[in-house]
């Protein structure tokens, strides 16, 4: 990532051109580690920012939904489109979760769907499942299951490469939260998982695994590995009522920390309709998430950008981040090009806004093809295209924006 920055006579001058030449060391010396901190490197959080060793780190990311049961070769493609972009930040979920592996317990969704992985085909790929032999949940640790969760952690890193990671997805299109109330018989989408015994229970014996996992490929546990920025109690846990979500969010944040003191934990939640970021006085959530997309909320671009300022602000009287973790423009719209632009520009000149996440970045298929996405038509490539570029620009500014603050800093801190 790039920088950009910038006393009286012949006495002081070349003794002012060595001071300077040691800050613009210095400085470069800061950028370069930012986004390449060392192996001890947490994420941690100050007032409206995200920092790494003190200094702030503003999140420019992409989302990816296939890299926990994509191909090796899928999932080092993503990651190195990531990189191609600037991104320091990949955002995933961790799936599949299926009934019986013998179909005695069904699966309420296709998992053996044939086709590419953008598109849902997960061939065999399976975190969570029911035992009928143990009457309940049990985990997957093999090559088809948490395995692939350990290599994505491990290039992620390589690539040094942030991962924010939610627990587990609400929606039934991998399984998520409606397999596991499905294991019980209920067809109730959006209280049972959130309220019965036994699905809490399960879900806390499934956070408990995965930060304690030991990643063979690395040697540390997850609660240990700083390539983790953070962790997401459920991608959009859309519980009803409000305060059964607020109940749920305030026990399982809890109880995460208790497991894991190293990272920070957001509740992953859309948090887009009223009441707006709903959960952002919970003291056990470090951060907070929004998801924006005008087209399901009959926003105009004006107004969605007016909501991004809205929405940093409300960060900034929580003294909390704010990170917009999911959004995005159809690109068959006229002015998807400068929506992108305008929102970007907006988030990276506002210092309240702590970053971005765009949904979402997809790389060539084992096929060869990149996903046809022809539905949303939300999907970001590396293809040269004029929104990739924007992207590209984005990140670099952003970047650039916060190295500027870091020069000043020193500058201030100079004797």
């Amino acid at each position: 990532m790039t920088v950009d920055w910038q006393r009286a006579k012949y006495g002081l001058r070349n003794a002012w051109l060595c001071g300077l030449a040691l800050a613009f060391v210095s400085v470069l010396a800061i950028a370069s580690t930012v986004d390449k901190p060392s192996a001890m490197s947490f994420i941690k959080t100050s007032g409206t920012n995200f920092t790494l060793d003190g200094k702030p780190f503003f999140v420019t990311g992409a989302n990816n939904h296939y890299l926990t049961y994509g191909s090796q070769v899928e999932v080092t493609r993503v990651l190195d489109d990531a990189v191609a972009m600037g991104a320091n930040v990949v955002r995933t979920f961790l799936q599949p979760v299926i009934g019986s592996v013998d179909g005695s317990v069904p699966t309420i969704w296709d998992w053996r769907l044939e086709g590419e992985a953008s598109n849902l085909a997960v061939k065999g790929t399976y975190l969570l499942y029911w035992d009928p032999s143990q009457n309940g949940m049990a985990i997957n640790d093999g090559a088809n299951g948490m395995q692939k969760v350990d290599f994505l952690i491990a290039e992620a890193g390589k690539r040094h490469l942030r991962l924010i990671i939610a627990v587990v997805d609400f929606w039934a299109y991998t399984g998520g939260a409606q397999q596991m109330r499905a294991w019980y018989g209920s067809s109730d989408e959006s209280t049972f998982f959130f309220n019965d015994p036994r699905t809490k229970q399960d879900y806390r014996t499934w956070v408990r695994h995965v930060v304690q996992r030991v990643n063979p490929l690395t040697g540390l546990a997850y609660r240990d590995d700083p390539t983790i920025m953070a962790w997401e109690l459920i991608n959009e846990g859309n519980a009803q009522p409000l305060a059964l979500r607020l109940s749920w969010t305030a026990e399982m944040s809890a109880y995460v920390k208790s497991l894991d003191s190293n990272h920070l934990v957001s509740s992953g939640n859309a948090n887009i309709v009223d009441p707006k970021l709903a959960d952002l006085t919970i003291p056990t959530l470090d951060f907070e998430t929004w998801h924006g997309y005008p087209l399901y909320t009959n926003l105009t671009v004006q107004q969605f950008n007016d909501m991004i300022t809205e929405f940093c602000q409300s960060g900034a009287r929580a003294k909390k981040p704010v990170l917009l973790e999911e959004f995005g423009y159809a690109r068959s719209n006229r002015n998807s090009a400068d929506a992108y632009a305008k929102w970007l520009d907006t988030l990276t000149r506002d210092p309240k806004c702590a970053g971005w996440i765009v949904w979402r970045l997809v790389s060539q298929q084992d096929s060869g093809r990149y996903p046809a996405d022809e539905h949303d038509q939300f999907d970001i490539r590396n293809d040269g295209s004029v929104i990739w570029n924007i992207l590209k620009a984005a990140t670099a500014r952003a970047a650039q924006t916060r190295e500027t603050r870091l020069a000043s800093e020193i500058a201030r801190e100079a004797p």
